[in-house]
């Protein structure tokens, strides 16, 4: 009966006529349901874009991967006293060999990071020069935009072929096509090798910013040779100079790759490289990195992430209801003698308290409609501005025009009812 009154037409003007007659009061009342949605849907989009972009940079990584990654030990004292000393640390020949005898294990990819110094023609570039195994691409889900990856022929003929990253094509190919150009790679143990781009990396964008993603390093930057023509010109050994010393560093492999035949299997393998390597690597030189587990966490996060800004909406909700509940309690007693003339003239209970009943509804679903325009605007200004990528989810926008729908009927009830209860004789008399 309450519901088929309240949607009444008739109601529905009567209502529209009270509030439009206190325009600036209608509008004060509204403003806390509007910035507690606004709010809401603009936190909720900065927050999902900021979690896509962190799945976006572990996925990249492969959640049946497991990482191992070379780390340089802290130097004793000892060490430095020499002008010229040999330091060996990291993922070792053998080590890639009881990896690749591991259960679960369907390929492992081996990299070394060998120079940094990348030339075309008067153009430098200061990046990561990396020789992979050529399952590398297939393995890390590195898309190729232009060219072709790195091929088993390439290994096993050695060749001098390069697929470079996104930035390091726009930076030294600004006004040309890079596919089939030299560029040279210079090391202080080889010195200049000319290579020939084969392929140009899509841009991938790492969580947080571009330069650092989530234990992966920027790909945009690297540049990518044959493992076969790293060993061959260069070996495992690289050399830099420091403060009239000579340190050579020797490092077999700077990164590998496992590859899982599931992710059931992900994280028992991983405490089996954990136990490889503990065997015979006392000094920690290296670091495993489970990017199902990085994925688990960051999923983990987003949930809690969700519940804080529930939290946060539900006060912010919380307080524009009990603004509204003030306001019509206010509005209720101006009307006494209004509402005494109705009930005198036959109006029901029913209808008193559906009448307060849906100016409240109007007030917060109204006032939830331009938040959620505010929010979106909102996000999308953070995004101009800032930078920082928003998504707004639709499940966001029906809940919380949902909130505010119930915000105004719980916070509206009341003075509705307390309308309806007032004797019509004493609301007659009321002046």
């Amino acid at each position: 009966m309450l519901i088929r009154t309240l949607f009444s037409r008739e109601l529905v003007a009567l209502g529209l006529r009270a509030l439009r007659a206190h325009k600036l009061r209608s509008a004060l009342t509204a403003l806390g349901i509007i910035f507690g949605v606004g709010a809401v849907v603009c936190m909720l989009a900065i927050g999902e874009g900021a979690s896509a972009e962190q799945m976006k940079s572990i996925r990249l990584l492969g959640s049946e991967n497991i990482i191992i990654r070379s780390v340089e030990p802290p130097q004793s004292g000892q060490a430095t006293v020499a002008k010229t000393f040999v330091r060996r640390y990291g993922i070792k020949a053998k080590d890639v060999e009881r990896l690749e005898k591991l259960p679960h294990t369907r390929s492992v990819v081996r990299m070394r990071d060998v120079a940094s110094d990348v030339t075309y023609g008067a153009q430098r570039f200061d990046g990561h020069v990396l020789g992979v195994t050529d399952n590398y691409f297939e393995i890390v889900h590195i898309r190729i935009a232009r060219g072709r990856p790195l091929t088993e022929l390439d290994e096993a003929r050695h060749m001098k072929v390069a697929v470079i990253g996104h930035e390091v094509a726009g930076r030294l190919f600004r006004h040309e096509d890079p596919l089939g150009r030299s560029i040279v790679v210079t090391s202080r143990s080889t010195g200049a090798v000319p290579y020939r781009v084969v392929g140009v990396l899509a841009e991938t964008v790492a969580a947080g910013s571009p330069a650092k993603g989530v234990g992966s390093r920027n790909v945009n930057r690297d540049v990518y040779i044959p493992l076969s023509a790293a060993d061959l010109r260069y070996g495992s050994l690289k050399v830099k100079l420091r403060s009239g010393s000579r340190e050579i560093k020797e490092v077999q492999f700077s990164d590998v790759y496992v590859n899982v035949d599931g992710q059931e299997n992900v994280l028992e393998v991983a405490k089996m490289v954990q136990r490889v390597f503990s065997y015979d690597h006392p000094e920690q030189d290296y670091a495993v990195i489970v990017p199902l587990e990085l994925l688990l966490q960051a999923q983990r996060n987003k949930r809690l992430w969700q519940i804080v800004l529930g939290s946060i909406a539900g006060i912010s909700l919380l307080v524009g209801g009990i603004g509204i509940m003030n306001i019509m309690l206010a509005s209720v007693t101006e009307r006494t003698r209004e509402i005494g003339i109705r009930r005198a003239l036959g109006a029901k209970r029913a209808h008193i308290t559906a009448q307060f009943l849906v100016e409240t509804v109007i007030l917060s679903v109204g006032g939830g409609v331009i938040g959620i325009i505010l929010g979106i605007a909102m996000a999308r200004v953070v995004t101009t501005i800032v930078g920082w990528e928003t998504i707004v989810p639709w499940w966001g926008v029906v809940l919380s025009f949902f909130v505010s729908a119930v915000t105004g009927v719980s916070f509206g009830l009341y003075p509705a009812r307390a309308a309806a209860a007032l004797d019509p004789i004493e609301a007659l008399r009321y002046e």
